[in-house]
């Protein structure tokens, strides 16, 4: 609107102006610039006094515990309604989000599947003929896209840590892992598995995880400057690696609030988003989620995990979190490097959730 009229004002303006005029020129390409950037930001809604009391009461608490919190961000309704970063953290900054990356990939995931490319019933063992170990268990055979996606390969542990010995081809690595259990059955949490996720996205897309996700997800939210590390093979490692600023972590968890749609547009379907968020396996059978006090004990779903009062969360190292509480019509976005995570929801429901009800 504003550059609409400046036009107007110029082209009222006698010839002989000619300075005036360039100077008004370059004032309304400014003006459109700075418009153009405010469109791929989150709307800011006025100040409601509980949220600014409860955030810094949430900030005090963590701090007397000697943590060290980086940036929040909450949102209410689609609408940013606190935002604050510490230390020499800033908005412009990329956040390093360790394990938040994994929920990214199941995005990834959902484009791949709407586009055909596979399912998730589809084996793994079906993507890579040529990396197969000489004998091919029965759980290999069986494992699927969905096992990746539910972090219950088969395996007994977590293979991620010695991949680095490993340093070409961790795809033949994987495969060659023993799956002493029946893939689908037994939760434990795998790195590599979410590699493996990238790895297919590559192989039947042609394109790596960053690439793919440009067009489909970056641009449609407004997201600039994202990075992802990659291997020696060049495959963006999936699991972790992705740095990218608070407000996209808050994009991501909107556009999961609004099941797949963002400015009036579907970018992924609803029932994919439904798929993704809904617990598929039970860390501990042995553990009630409706009893339990653990926040790592309430389900899991495709990269993302469940979480008490009804949520669900993006989850990294280090207290990374993007928290998304479809009851309150919320997001909270927390970096940190804070090694006690649990105490750090826990200080989340006891200081921010009485805000957001």
């Amino acid at each position: 609107m504003e550059v609409a009229i400046l036009w107007l004002f110029i082209l009222t303006i006698p010839m002989r102006s000619f300075t005036f005029t360039l100077c008004c020129v370059f004032l309304s390409a400014s003006l459109y610039a700075q418009t153009i950037a405010d469109s791929k930001s989150l709307p800011r809604a006025s100040l409601d006094e509980r949220f600014p009391a409860a955030a810094e009461s949430f900030l005090n608490a963590l701090q007397e515990k000697k943590f060290d919190p980086h940036s929040v961000m909450i949102l209410k309704e689609g609408k940013v309604v606190y935002e604050r970063w510490l230390g020499d953290n800033t908005p412009s900054k990329n956040n390093v989000t360790w394990s938040v990356s994994k929920t990214w990939v199941t995005i990834a995931v959902g484009f791949a599947i709407a586009e055909g490319k596979f399912t998730v019933e589809d084996k793994v063992m079906s993507f890579y003929p040529d990396d197969l170990p000489d004998e091919v268990s029965e759980n290999l055979a069986a494992m699927r896209i969905q096992d990746l996606l539910t972090m219950s390969v088969g395996f007994d542990t977590d293979h991620t840590m010695t991949i680095w010995r490993a340093r070409r081809n961790w795809e033949k690595y994987f495969l060659a892992q023993p799956i002493p259990h029946k893939p689908g059955t037994k939760f434990v949490y795998n790195s590599l598995a979410t590699y493996m996720l990238s790895s297919i996205i590559r192989k039947t897309t042609g394109e790596n995880l960053i690439d793919y996700l440009q067009p489909r997800l970056f641009e449609p939210l407004g997201i600039e400057g994202a990075r992802w590390d990659s291997n020696l093979d060049g495959t963006n490692v999936g699991g972790w690696g992705l740095f990218v600023k608070t407000e996209d972590m808050a994009k991501l968890g909107q556009l999961l609030l609004q099941k797949g749609n963002w400015n009036g547009k579907q970018l992924l379907s609803e029932a994919w988003i439904e798929e993704a968020t809904t617990s598929k396996i039970l860390q501990d059978p042995n553990v009630d989620p409706a009893t339990s006090t653990s926040d790592w004990r309430q389900g899991y779903c495709y990269q993302i995990w469940r979480c008490r009062h009804n949520g669900f969360r993006a989850d990294g190292m280090n207290g990374q979190f993007i928290i998304v509480l479809p009851e309150q019509q919320a997001v909270v976005v927390l970096t940190a490097n804070i090694s006690d995570a649990q105490t750090q929801l826990n200080l989340v429901w006891e200081h921010l959730l009485p805000a957001l009800k």
